[in-house]
């Protein structure tokens, strides 16, 4: 299955077999993210949240009292 990466416009290749390539072919709203995009936001993230200055703000539905 061939893939675009949503932020660099990279195109990759998946095995048909892949959980994620099932993933992407029923669930059309996911998208497809390249291991290096996925590194790099990975790294700011952590180091926003490493910070102290990045909050989490949670709705206030009552399941998420069980966090």
């Amino acid at each position: 299955m061939r893939v675009k990466c949503v932020l660099c416009d990279e195109i990759g290749s998946l095995s048909d077999d892949d959980p994620l390539a099932k993933k992407l072919r029923n669930h059309l709203i996911n998208t497809y993210m390249c291991p290096v995009c996925h590194d790099r936001i990975e790294e700011l993230t952590n180091s926003r949240v490493n910070s102290g200055k990045f909050i989490f703000h949670r709705s206030s539905h009552p399941a998420e009292d069980a966090f």
